[in-house]
């Protein structure tokens, strides 16, 4: 599915609205919250996919990391947690699926939530992820919606998983490589949600499929603000840039420069592979905030005396200018 495939098919949807709906499917947010009374608001969400390691446990942990991620972005604690299986249970054995679900349970656990259950469907295509329900306080929810001019962005973790994923499959690249792009997926965002929570921010997001450049054009345009990204500055794993410019990209990429390219404006000289970098679809990737560049110092300052594993950075400024836009310097 290609990137605003889906919000073009809700649109055409006749949605039901609640006075305490705070983000839902109409907004373009990463999870849905609703308001149950004046201290504890629900945050709902689901997501799923096949598997993009070898390792059956390390599936497990990455797909659950993915899936609570999008509460984390909300700026939530995850409460609850239910599995959603399809497996090929005529062509891999069950020991698979118990090392699968062994992984997301540990990720769940790890995360301070319960399991209570999930749903599983004999399918020819192994996918694994989870429902997730958690908690946040009504007014110290954020959303995409809420970056404002002045803002400095912080991206939590580096970008190239979808290049370095797609050298892997290609024979290109070894253990080390999947080894690292493993850690760098199974890392909760939970320490960076946190410091959010603490320090403050007006805008978050993580970053997934429709990779940084599109999570950005989401930010910006729900905000009603542009962006100026500044390439130098953007965390990159090891190899991305090299094996992006041998032409090592997954077509998930090419598809969201192609949707994106009207709202980007590039500095960058012509076939400079950190422009496919951005462009790039992260599995369980970073989080993105906007916040006052004191809080956001303050969050970075954190991060690195919190001895965070992962590389950060902050990577641009929202500034004023025709809503969606995406600068790159």
């Amino acid at each position: 599915m290609s990137p605003g495939d889906l919000d073009q098919i809700l649109c055409g949807l006749d949605l039901p609205t609640d006075a305490n709906l705070i983000a839902g499917a109409a907004t373009g947010e990463d999870a849905g919250v609703y308001r149950l009374n004046d201290d504890t608001a629900l945050i709902q969400t689901v997501d799923f996919f096949t598997p993009i390691v070898d390792d059956p446990y390390h599936f497990g942990q990455v797909a659950a990391a993915n899936a609570l991620s999008d509460v984390y972005a909300m700026g939530g604690k995850p409460l609850l947690a239910m599995n959603l299986v399809a497996f090929p249970i005529k062509e891999l054995h069950r020991s698979v699926l118990q090392e699968i679900l062994r992984g997301g349970l540990d990720k769940i656990k790890e995360a301070g939530a319960l399991l209570v259950g999930g749903h599983s469907i004999e399918d020819a295509e192994l996918k694994y992820g989870l429902s997730v329900t958690g908690v946040v306080h009504p007014d110290r929810v954020v959303l995409n919606s809420g970056a404002r001019v002045g803002d400095l962005l912080l991206l939590t973790k580096p970008l190239g998983i979808g290049i370095l994923a797609t050298a892997l499959k290609g024979g290109l690249a070894g253990k080390e490589t999947e080894a690292l792009i493993t850690q760098v997926m199974a890392t909760l965002n939970r320490e960076a949600a946190q410091l959010m929570q603490t320090i403050g921010a007006h805008a978050c997001t993580d970053i997934t499929g429709f990779g940084l450049v599109g999570h950005l054009y989401e930010m910006a345009l729900a905000s009603g603000v542009a962006i100026r990204v500044d390439s130098r500055a953007v965390p990159v794993l090891p190899e991305a840039l090299n094996y992006a410019a041998m032409g090592i990209i997954p077509e998930g990429a090419h598809k969201n420069k192609a949707f994106y390219a009207p709202h980007m404006h590039s500095a960058l000289e012509e076939f400079d592979p950190m422009e496919m970098v951005l462009c790039d679809p992260q599995t369980s990737g970073g989080l993105l905030i906007a916040a006052s560049a004191e809080r956001i110092n303050a969050m970075a300052e954190g991060l690195g005396k919190g001895g965070y594993s992962l590389a950060f950075g902050i990577i641009g400024e929202v500034v004023a200018g025709r809503p969606g836009t995406i600068e790159i310097v």
